[in-house]
């Protein structure tokens, strides 16, 4: 069986019903929505989304850091860029 990734859970069919009262009984929490009793996507509030994308970009930096780490350096002058 699949794991399910949030501490919510409704059927694609209830989803469709009233989306607008799922995401207010959310409470801001991910909900994972089911199709054939297996998680086919996952409801992220907005916020928390921003943030995954925020962290993922911060990785996505640390990363070429760690790749440019042993490249020499330039100096560059504030008035040049």
């Amino acid at each position: 069986m699949e794991a399910i990734l949030a501490s919510a859970s409704i059927s694609i069919t209830e989803l469709k019903r009233n989306p607008s009262a799922v995401i207010e009984a959310a409470d801001g929490e991910s909900v994972a929505v089911l199709v054939h009793n297996k998680p086919s996507a996952y409801l992220v509030p907005a916020e928390t989304y921003k943030r995954l994308l925020d962290r993922l970009e911060d990785l996505e930096l640390a990363e070429v850091v760690r790749q440019r780490k042993g490249e020499r350096r330039v100096k560059v002058e504030l008035d040049d860029l």
